[in-house]
């Protein structure tokens, strides 16, 4: 098995047992507390800490090698989830069950930080694929990438409910421990040529610094290249609709039972396209792959909730599944081939920190307006008199109405994107090839 495969399932591995704690620790403290508040507040400590640490994250990547870097975040994993189990063992009766308590505060970030230095893999593997792959297969390998998020998507919340279930957070940081350190092994035995030159004697290597405005410039000079991070971050915004509103739809269509089983049947999806992406590709220019697919996904939001249907919530949301890992696999590989690889860990990181906050902050946002604003609205109010008649009425069709009208606007970006002038600018530099750092730096404006 090539060292990148090899990768590939260990970060699988590692991924399923981070997220999975996340999961669980989500649902742990929801039965202990019964707030709703601890429960939002988790994934608020996840925004913050995914926005503040993405670009160090990113710097740690660039500076050291790859599986070092790799290997650190399993260890640092490992400390905080082992202080994280001592406190559950020695809790001080109902420490746990109090939602404004310090011990239980402490307790998840104690969790949190082992489930964010997990962050450093997803930043490392694409420049790992820019390191192993030739770049004519590097879309494919991408979309290998793509279908192990799926994997770890379908599987995540599943186990993590079966684990609380049946052992509290005993269980599940007792099987994070011993996984993780299973990873940290496994990873220590596969050998990655990284190319690396060994330090000339004599000459001072480059400080290892986050150097933010470095690779502001980098990315800069790349004509086109913030508008793609700011369009990814959009979409992400958009998203968090999903997130936020996803579950309670469905529930009111299907029994939890019957929608458990349809999500996790749907997210199979991911696994086929990222088949498919490994075989095919993404053709000849990834960006236009990228904003054809966001054409057809938000075209697809647009019509999904029209009508009370289970069969065309499925529909809708198989096709957002299946093609998501193509917009995915389509910006890792623009950002491969564009921005030097000495600089890739800290933009990778730099957009994880913009685009994985977006959907938090959509999820915060819109849960409250559609319940206090959208529900009332198609409930009783202007939008049950003037569209109810076709569309219905009701909290459903409030949650419904935010759907529509994102897609509308999803598509309506999309189409301004696909005309405007940073798409023909990246579209022809990425047709171009590959710039160094310094050719970079050259093009982009001069610090002050």
């Amino acid at each position: 098995m090539s060292p990148f495969h090899q990768i590939l399932g260990n970060n699988l591995v590692a991924n399923v047992t981070n997220f999975t704690v996340w999961f669980a620790i989500t649902f742990w403290i929801f039965i202990e507390t019964q707030s709703v508040f601890a429960t939002g507040m988790v994934a608020g400590i996840y925004l913050v800490f995914t926005a503040a640490f993405g670009f160090w994250l990113g710097s740690i990547v660039d500076h050291n090698p790859k599986k070092l870097a790799m290997m650190g975040s399993s260890a640092v994993s490992v400390v905080f989830y082992a202080l994280a189990f001592a406190m559950v063992l020695f809790e001080p009766q109902g420490s746990f069950s109090n939602p404004y308590g310090w011990y239980l505060w402490l307790f998840v970030l104690l969790v949190m930080l082992g489930v964010i230095a997990g962050n450093i893999r997803s930043i490392a593997l694409p420049t790992l694929v820019t390191i192993l792959i030739p770049e004519g297969e590097r879309d494919k390998a991408n979309g290998l990438v793509g279908m192990v998020t799926g994997i770890g998507f379908l599987t995540t919340s599943v186990i993590s409910g079966f684990l609380v279930a049946w052992g509290g957070m005993v269980l599940v940081l007792v099987l994070a421990l011993a996984v993780t350190v299973l990873v940290l092994l496994h990873l220590g035995l596969v050998i990655i040529d990284e190319g690396r030159a060994p330090p000339v004697p004599g000459v001072p290597s480059e400080p290892g610094r986050v150097d933010i405005a470095g690779t502001i410039r980098v990315i800069a000079a790349v004509p086109g290249l913030f508008a793609l991070i700011f369009f990814a971050t959009f979409n992400n915004f958009l998203g968090g609709i999903f997130m936020a509103l996803l579950d309670a739809y469905g529930l009111s269509l299907v029994s939890v039972q019957v929608w458990g089983l349809l999500f996790g049947l749907l997210s199979t999806a991911f696994i086929i396209s990222g088949l498919v992406i490994s075989r095919t590709g993404l053709g000849r220019n990834p960006v236009r792959t990228l904003l054809l697919v966001n054409l057809v996904t938000w075209s697809v939001c647009c019509v999904f909730t029209l009508q009370p249907s289970i069969w065309l919530l499925a529909f809708g949301c198989f096709i957002w599944m299946l093609l998501g890992p193509y917009a995915e696999a389509a910006e890792q590989t623009t950002l491969q081939k564009v921005v030097p690889l000495e600089r890739q860990g800290r933009v990778f990181g730099l957009a994880q920190s913009i685009e994985q906050a977006a959907s938090p902050l959509t999820a915060f946002l819109i849960g409250p307006y559609t319940q206090f604003v959208v529900i009332p609205f198609m409930t009783d109010g202007a939008g049950a008199r003037t569209i109810g008649g076709w569309f219905g009425t009701g909290p459903d069709r409030g949650i419904a109405l935010v759907f529509t009208v994102a897609g509308m606007i999803g598509v309506l970006v999309t189409v301004l994107a696909l005309n405007s002038r940073p798409y023909r600018q990246l579209s022809a530099h990425y047709a171009g090839g590959t710039a160094t750092e310094d050719e970079a730096g050259q093009k982009g404006p001069r610090p002050a």
